[in-house]
């Protein structure tokens, strides 16, 4: 049941969520918020492979 949601809501974040990787984002150079949705993300995903 965890895995599932996760999955699901790594797919809710793939389309709504901006991609910085595409961006080139440098991430000594990134802004608090811009953390946040790197850290969001990789604890999404993370969670959704477990």
């Amino acid at each position: 049941m965890k895995k599932r949601f996760f999955k699901i809501l790594a797919r809710i974040n793939k389309t709504v969520l901006p991609s910085f990787s595409k961006q080139q984002l440098d991430i000594a150079k990134a802004a608090k918020w811009q953390l946040a949705i790197i850290g969001w993300r990789a604890y999404v995903t993370k969670n959704a492979l477990d």
